[in-house]
């Protein structure tokens, strides 16, 4: 429970400070509130999440879920969105491809070797939730782990 509430410590200050000066140019269209509070609410639903167990086909906190089951739940109940189902679906449904270093808090982030076999919710600071496995539960991990980094393919914005 101390690492959940450290947690939402980290990306609540994470999220105030997203709007402080930076000497980087504006971008032609500015994100609307809509997007931003979409974002927010995914972040602080998917953080809520952590510990649930990992069930294999599971897509709701009694039941446990699987990664692509914890994506679908959290974009549906904290942002109205209906994902694909399944992890490939899900990468290959309507959404702009994001390299790593211009994800944003809410994208999603796609695992394999070969193809896309895993994915997580990006919520900064270099960190994403996700369901890993089996016998596990949801959790936050760093994208520069050992195991993931290897292993990222690419993010995806479906918030616009």
């Amino acid at each position: 429970m101390t690492r959940l509430i450290a947690s939402l410590v980290i990306v609540g200050m994470l999220l105030s400070l997203s709007g402080c000066g930076s000497s980087t140019p504006a971008r032609p269209a500015a994100p609307s509130n809509t997007t931003s509070q979409d974002a927010n609410a995914v972040l602080f639903r998917a953080i809520g999440l952590v510990g649930t167990p990992y069930r294999y086909g599971g897509n709701t906190p009694e039941g446990g879920f699987d990664c692509s089951g914890l994506v679908g739940f959290v974009f549906r109940e904290a942002a109205g969105l209906s994902l694909p189902r399944t992890t490939t679906a899900i990468a290959d449904w309507a959404g702009k491809k994001i390299e790593r270093k211009r994800l944003q808090p809410g994208d999603l982030v796609f695992f394999g070797t070969r193809h896309v076999s895993h994915m997580g919710i990006y919520v900064g600071d270099g960190r994403f939730v996700h369901a890993p496995s089996s016998g596990g539960t949801v959790r936050l991990d760093p994208l520069d782990g050992a195991y993931w980094r290897k292993r990222y393919l690419f993010g995806k914005r479906v918030l616009h």
